[in-house]
């Protein structure tokens, strides 16, 4: 476990073997193939971690708004909601990742066509699935659901509206991933921030009103934070849409050869996307099951709370950075990979998963020695919610360092095509290690909110293990992507 800090690792300068081939004014950055690396890492981390904060700042006022005028129920509902919420969508986002794949290689091998064929069969794949089986499925299913995490029958009432909006009107918020995806791939992290910054403010303009009411518009509550963040995403998808039909953006829906569905490439989308969004429902499953063991608790509508506001909201302080740093070695490795550069891919990763140590360190500090004044802010003052919910910062300020490494080492396996790896180190450490540990404790004595803090620890400690030591295998230098220059 020690590869990912060797101060030994070079960044690669080298120049680009397929660059002689290439056009000098490739419509892609080509820096991200050549120079230094840690310039390349920041290059694209850094507006995603910026777009990051902002969407995160999103969830965390709608908390703090909703737990001023509902409650701490209101809380428990959202974070309830949420969870689940991502355990269906996460499917259409396994979509995200094999387009991410492709986009990334074919960019770095300089195919502009094949960038874009990959864009668009990703774009009409997802909205498909979103209208047509996450919203009616997901607004049948949504008691069902509830029921299914013990959420207590107030948080119910509280939970069920928020979580059908979510289902229905999900479109937006996928066009939105899918596009961030896309251009992030292809290099550009700018774009994907500025809108993202866009989204959060349209987000918490909308919900403030929504949510607390304001003249004639009436309070909606719980309800009005989805309600919010659907109407936000839903126009910045179609600001999306109008750049990229006119081919505004360094990728486009644009096609030379048609606009029917291309099985062939939406068939590649799910062989290397499918395991990923495996991975995806399998990690919030396992949250989901251990949402109910938090509902098993005594406390457990104190424990939820906690749980929604601590682990959902306040680690994702830890989660925004390290999903950025898992972004940029996800394209740099892939594009690299292209390229025929598989060392500068391996390098990258080990630059990015040192960046994370140092930002999971600095937010843990906090999460260590102020945790009231953090919960506080959510309006958490009941003495036994903010005792459990100290217990749980104090942990995962430990936890988010193994968290932000394994991300950016997932994020280097995934970005050269290896998603199964990441599949499976997921389950294990995700699901199996947390959850078994909370059955045994809860069948051989009385689980307490310690214990399932605890276990979640150890998950992220085995996750974190188990990534570096696939990655450093390298057998993901031998993977290969493509599909046909033109269509059937």
């Amino acid at each position: 476990m020690t590869d990912f800090i060797d101060p030994e690792i070079e960044e690669s300068t080298e120049e680009n073997p397929v660059e002689e081939n290439k056009s000098e004014f490739s419509r892609y950055d080509r820096s991200i193939i050549e120079g230094p690396l840690s310039n390349a890492v920041l290059k694209l981390a850094a507006p995603t971690m910026i777009a990051n904060i902002f969407g995160g700042l999103q969830g965390m006022i709608d908390h703090a708004v909703v737990g001023n005028v509902v409650g701490f129920k209101g809380n428990a509902a959202i974070g309830v909601s949420w969870q689940i919420f991502l355990v269906v969508v996460v499917f259409v986002s396994s979509i995200f990742t094999g387009m991410s794949i492709l986009v990334a290689r074919f960019a770095g091998a300089d195919e502009e066509d094949k960038v874009n064929r990959t864009v668009y069969q990703a774009f009409i794949t997802a909205i498909f699935i979103a209208l047509g089986i996450i919203a009616p499925i997901g607004y049948f299913a949504s008691p069902l659901l509830l029921d299914l995490v013990n959420a207590e029958q107030g948080v119910q009432v509280e939970a069920l509206p928020y979580l059908r909006i979510m289902f229905i009107f999900s479109s937006g918020m996928m066009i939105f991933f899918m596009l961030s995806g896309a251009l992030r791939s292809a290099g550009d992290a700018k774009t994907p921030m500025l809108l993202g910054i866009a989204m959060t403010i349209l987000n918490v303009f909308f919900n403030i009103i929504l949510i607390r009411g304001l003249g004639p518009i009436p309070s909606f509550g719980t309800m009005g934070a989805a309600m919010g963040t659907c109407i936000a995403s839903g126009l910045i998808a179609l600001y999306a849409f109008w750049n990229l039909w006119n081919d505004n953006w360094v990728v486009s829906i644009r096609q030379k050869t048609g606009y029917k569905p291309d099985w062939k490439v939406i068939r590649r989308l799910f062989k290397f996307g499918l395991p990923a969004g495996i991975q995806g429902i399998a990690m919030n499953v396992g949250g989901v099951l251990m949402l109910a063991f938090v509902g098993s608790l005594a406390q457990s509508a104190a424990a939820q709370a906690a749980y929604a506001v601590s682990y959902t909201q306040l680690f994702s302080l830890i989660t925004w950075t390290s999903v950025g740093l898992m972004g940029a070695a996800a394209t740099i490795a892939g594009q690299n990979l292209g390229a025929g550069q598989p060392e500068r891919a391996s390098a990258a990763t080990h630059v990015a998963a040192r960046f994370g140590v140092a930002l999971a360190a600095f937010v843990g500090f906090f999460f260590m020695f102020f945790p009231q004044q953090m919960l506080a802010i959510f309006g958490m003052t009941e003495p036994a919610v903010v005792e459990i919910g100290v217990q749980l910062l104090r942990i995962l300020s430990i936890s988010g360092i193994f968290v932000s490494v394994a991300l950016t080492y997932t994020g280097g396996l995934q970005g050269t095509g290896d998603t199964k790896s990441p599949l499976y180190i997921s389950i294990i450490s995700q699901v199996i290690i947390p959850l078994g540990i909370c059955f045994v404790i809860q069948q051989t004595s009385t689980l307490e909110p310690w214990h399932i803090w605890v276990a979640i620890l150890a998950g992220h400690f085995a996750r974190c293990a188990l990534s570096i030591y696939r990655f450093n295998q390298g057998k993901w230098k031998d993977i290969k992507v493509d599909i046909e220059t033109t269509v059937g």
